[in-house]
């Protein structure tokens, strides 16, 4: 969460060391990164976006966020610094800074107050923060023009917005899920995600992945790589094929 053109570049190279089918999943800011790293690689088969930005060439994400109401990381769009957010110095420029959501709006902001306050509070201690670059950064290449995708939607994000993400699934010709569920719906319906990636990873129009047989087997996705990027952090799954 340094830099698009950065982030990207990271996992492009990592995406290269893999080999076989990839089913590549990205949550909020992670969209618009596997949008990116993706373009030009052969082995990824699907691309899973949940309530991830999947942006066109030349849009940033903070662009995205702004097209239809609903996104409540700012109640003041000319203010320097979105409302929500605290913005903690790096260096001497004006926009050298990381970007953390305030304690007192994470969880109405990132959770749609779903949590109970200990474990809101937990995760808005623990979150990563994103710099402006990152956020600001045109999106450089798309890779859901050319590769099959899968969209979580969740029916109550406020970061984002739903109808931003229904935008962005709908012009990217996803199969699409809606959920009621905040932004970080991993949160509240992680069997959710599980079934729309192992649809993913078993789509009948792409090449055959060993059968799983059920969500509890997701690290068994035979054969292929399953790389989630979630909102500051990386799982990299890589299943060998069952015998």
């Amino acid at each position: 969460m340094r830099s698009l053109s950065g982030d990207a570049d990271y996992l492009a190279t990592l995406l290269k060391t893999i080999e076989g089918p990839i089913v590549l999943v990205g949550h909020s800011y992670g969209g618009a990164v596997i949008t990116n790293a993706a373009a030009g690689n052969p082995n990824v088969e699907s691309l899973v976006y949940i309530a991830g930005f999947a942006p066109d060439k030349g849009e940033s994400a903070f662009e995205l966020a702004a097209k239809y109401p609903g996104s409540r990381i700012t109640d003041d769009p000319t203010a320097p610094v979105p409302t929500a957010l605290n913005a903690v110095p790096l260096g001497g420029g004006p926009t050298d800074v990381d970007l953390y959501l305030k304690p007192e709006k994470f969880s109405d902001v990132f959770l749609s107050d779903r949590l109970e306050v200990n474990r809101a509070a937990a995760l808005a201690a623990a979150q990563r923060p994103g710099t402006v670059a990152s956020g600001n950064e045109p999106t450089g290449a798309t890779a859901w023009k050319d590769i099959p995708s899968w969209f979580l939607v969740p029916t109550d994000d406020r970061t984002i917005g739903t109808a931003n993400l229904r935008f962005m699934a709908e012009r990217a010709g996803s199969t699409t899920v809606e959920v009621d569920g905040p932004h970080a719906v991993m949160e509240t319906a992680p069997d959710a995600i599980t079934d729309l990636i192992l649809q993913a990873a078993h789509d009948s129009s792409r090449p055959a992945l060993a059968h799983t047989g059920s969500a509890e087997q997701l690290t068994f996705l035979g054969g292929a790589a399953v790389l989630a990027l979630a909102t500051g952090t990386g799982l990299v799954v890589l299943a060998r094929r069952r015998t």
